[in-house]
């Protein structure tokens, strides 16, 4: 906010300009017909439906598919208003235009308190500060997948858009027939009067595109026929035949492949680099240099025939590479720098309440630990990879992407070529997970591709590459700290964590215009810390935020991945140091947080907490808001040959209205997985700069044989949809870390989990 308040003072006189802003109405984000491409025979009305002359209906489709499920939750809100069967809806990849903008993944960023965010009234620092930032985003209009806000984010503009184009497509018919609007039905598409006229869609767009929409009223939840039901996800079908299209699937006629090999020291670079050897290998055809783009590393590609003359003549090049000039990045040395920055303080402080220090001194007795959390790669089903095309002063990029906007700027940029002149079709998205907020392979793709002779280049990084150059989870520390009375009742907490802040560093290397001399205090720092739903009467919450050296991203479900782990563990902690169930302890908590403990109230429920296990197994409780939704977790877990088996995860789930609840259940059981996954096995080790990790022996996935049987329950609510893709991972390594302890006695306070 401040930094858009900086660039609107700057065009001009700075106080009347930015007041005047300020007070004009927000940008709507309906648009006009022509922000859709323009196809044969299709009708637009408006930024976000077509109808084809078939009655079918078309939206625009502004996010990436990484199997979050929104090429199915978008066009049931679509469908829903334009009373359509679901089948009948198409999706064509958005445009540029501002409209198509990410609002409420900005708005998510506001540091503020969710119970702040739920009063009855909001504050007022609340009100204006969701205002003001959305604005700025209606303005700036970035299109990004992230945040769990795709869903969020349409809830009002799709539903809008479809509820819009079928008052012009009703408006249409009632001038047409010269009937009222109020006689005319609307039954899959096709628009009827009793009188006996009909016509379906397809007829009564061309008419509709010229007639104003009139009165728009949205459907009333009573109404709904597929909001809130089980559909069957659209994009099945074609992932299971083999037809989708993922980006390495891309084939364009005379198809050439590139393998990269980076330096292996993070932020090094290649010096001498002899390719003789491979360019005289059968198949290979061209070695091209590649500078540092966004924020990666140096290192070089290997262009040939095939993938596999690609790879091998990538591994066959001779290179002297070249530590950073700052000197070699070590885990263990980073560890210890962030273990000071705790003791040292010092950080922002992003929630206060009452005061702690004289709590403190008032406090029988002081529960303290340290927690800590290793850098994570993202490791993605799909490795990094990007086809891309320059000819005749074009450039055009096939893409797995969460920022369309920003691959297009930063190919036009590598090509020098206006951003007008390059094409970029995002296909879909072997996982994401935040590590395609990046662009670094799209440019290192557009500038292969300029060297190949105007033949499309698809570049691949292997398996290694991708998790030895990676914008890592940063490396996180914490220190806990509760102060309890006489009477065995908490009256203090204190956390103080220490870590890389996020948004500045990928602010700087993808949206430069934006970056400012100093850091803003980032909320991904502390989030899960600051933002407990605990009735604790003095509080406080500080983060120093760092500078390791050490490519940081945003990662799934970003700070609260670890601080959940933290804050929850040490409740935990602090429950048995009471004497004191976990679950009764939170619940006594939570008396200002009704959400929150009906959540809760669900999950021990359903897992039946409290009753008998068999021999050799425990259960560890957890809860956790993220993205706006409320999760709680029951795991129920054994020790197999001295190590961790989750048997199964029982999820309670609050997250707003539910648009499609098989695609929440199968969230949480992705979420489950791949949070176990970090519990139990993830960790990067730096050394001498070189990412210790490599392929999948080195860095373990839990496999279907470990994967446990994962219930998911969704509590009931009219609120508006909140986030499904990242909220189950936080509770996931907190509430098996409770059972561990049940299990063993042992207190773990460091991911992963060793026993």
């Amino acid at each position: 906010m401040k930094r858009r308040t900086l660039l609107l003072a700057g065009t001009g006189a700075a106080g009347a300009l930015v007041v005047g802003w300020s007070v004009m109405p927000q940008r709507s984000r309906l648009g006009q017909g022509s922000h859709m491409l323009k196809t044969e025979g299709d009708i637009a009305l408006n930024g976000w439906i077509k109808i084809a002359p078939d009655g079918s209906v078309i939206l625009a489709m502004p996010r990436s598919e990484m199997g979050q499920g929104v090429h199915t939750a978008l066009p049931m809100l679509a469908a829903e208003e334009l009373d359509v069967p679901l089948a009948s809806v198409r999706i064509e990849q958005a445009g540029a235009d501002a409209i198509y903008g990410n609002v409420a993944m900005q708005i998510g960023s506001l540091p503020f308190h969710p119970l702040d965010l739920e009063a009855p009234e909001k504050p007022t620092k609340v009100k204006l500060g969701e205002w003001m930032i959305g604005k700025v985003a209606r303005e700036l209009g970035i299109n990004a997948t992230g945040g769990s806000s795709t869903v969020a984010d349409a809830w009002d503009v799709v539903r809008l858009a479809a509820a819009t184009a079928r008052a012009s497509l009703l408006g249409a018919a009632s001038l047409q027939w010269k009937l009222p609007v109020a006689e005319l039905v609307v039954t899959n598409g096709v628009i009827s009067h009793p009188s006996g006229k009909s016509a379906g869609y397809g007829l009564m767009a061309k008419f509709a595109s010229a007639t104003p929409p009139g009165t728009v009223r949205l459907k009333d939840r009573k109404d709904w026929k597929l909001i809130g039901q089980p559909a069957p996800r659209l994009d099945v079908p074609a992932k299971t035949n083999g037809t989708a299209l993922f980006a390495q699937d891309i084939r364009p006629p005379g198809l050439l492949f590139a393998s990269v090999r980076m330096c292996p020291m993070l932020g090094g670079s290649p010096g001498a680099v002899n390719g003789n050897a491979a360019l005289a290998m059968p198949g290979v055809l061209r070695l091209v240099r590649l500078p540092a783009y966004a924020g990666g590393t140096a290192g070089f590609a290997v262009v040939a025939k095939t993938g596999w003359h690609a790879r091998q003549g990538a591994q066959a090049v001779e290179v002297q590479w070249q530590q950073r000039p700052l000197g070699a990045l070590d885990s263990r040395r980073i560890q210890a720098m962030l273990e000071n920055a705790v003791r040292q303080g010092d950080g922002n402080v992003f929630h206060e309440k009452n005061d702690v220090d004289q709590a403190e001194s008032q406090t029988a007795r002081t529960i303290e630990a340290w927690y800590s959390a290793p850098f994570l790669a993202h490791a993605t089903m799909e490795p990094m990879n990007c086809t891309a095309q320059v000819k005749d002063g074009k450039v055009t990029v096939w893409a797995p992407t969460q920022v369309p906007q920003m691959a297009r700027a930063i190919a036009a940029q590598v090509a020098g070529v206006p951003v007008e002149d390059v094409t970029l079709h995002v296909t879909l998205l072997g996982g994401g997970f935040g590590r395609r907020l990046e662009v670094d392979s799209v440019a290192q793709a557009v500038r292969v591709a300029m060297d190949c002779g105007g033949a499309p280049v698809q570049l691949a990084w292997p398996r290694e590459e991708d998790t030895q150059h990676d914008f890592y989870r940063p490396m996180h520390v914490a220190r806990l700290r509760a102060g309890v009375d006489a009477s065995g009742t908490i009256t203090s907490l204190r956390i103080t964590s220490a870590g890389d802040a996020i948004t500045p560093r990928w602010i700087g290397r993808n949206l430069p215009a934006l970056a400012g001399p100093v850091d803003m205090p980032d909320k991904t720092t502390a989030e899960g810390l600051f933002d407990k739903p605990y009735g604790i009467a003095h509080q406080r919450m500080e983060h120093v935020a760092t500078r390791t050296g050490v490519p940081v991203g945003f990662w799934r479900s970003v700070g609260h991945s670890h601080n959940a782990f933290f804050s929850e563990g040490f409740m935990d902690e602090v429950a048995v140091a009471l004497k004191q169930d976990p679950l009764a302890l939170r619940r006594q908590l939570l008396s200002q947080a009704p959400r929150h403990l009906a959540v809760l109230n669900l999950a021990a429920e359903k897992a039946g907490w409290g009753r008998p296990l068999p021999a050799g197994r425990a259960r560890g409780v957890a809860l956790h808001e993220s993205f706006g939704s409320i999760v709680a977790q029951v795991a129920e877990v054994s020790l197999q040959e001295g190590k961790p088996r989750v048997h199964r995860v029982v999820c309670a789930v609050d997250c707003g209205t539910v648009v499609n609840p098989g695609i929440v259940a199968q969230q949480m059981e992705s979420a489950v997985v791949f949070a176990l996954t970090a519990a139990l096995y993830g960790r990067i080790d730096i050394h001498e700069g070189v990412v210790q990790q490599g392929n999948f022996p080195s860095y373990p996935m839990v496999r279907l044989a470990q994967a446990p049987r994962v219930e998911t329950w969704i509590v009931p609510s009219q609120r508006p949809p909140a986030g499904v893709g990242e909220p189950g991972v936080p509770p996931l390594a907190p509430a098996v870390a409770a059972a561990l302890y049940q299990l063993t006695g042992k207190r773990l306070r460091n991911l992963p989990l060793a026993l």
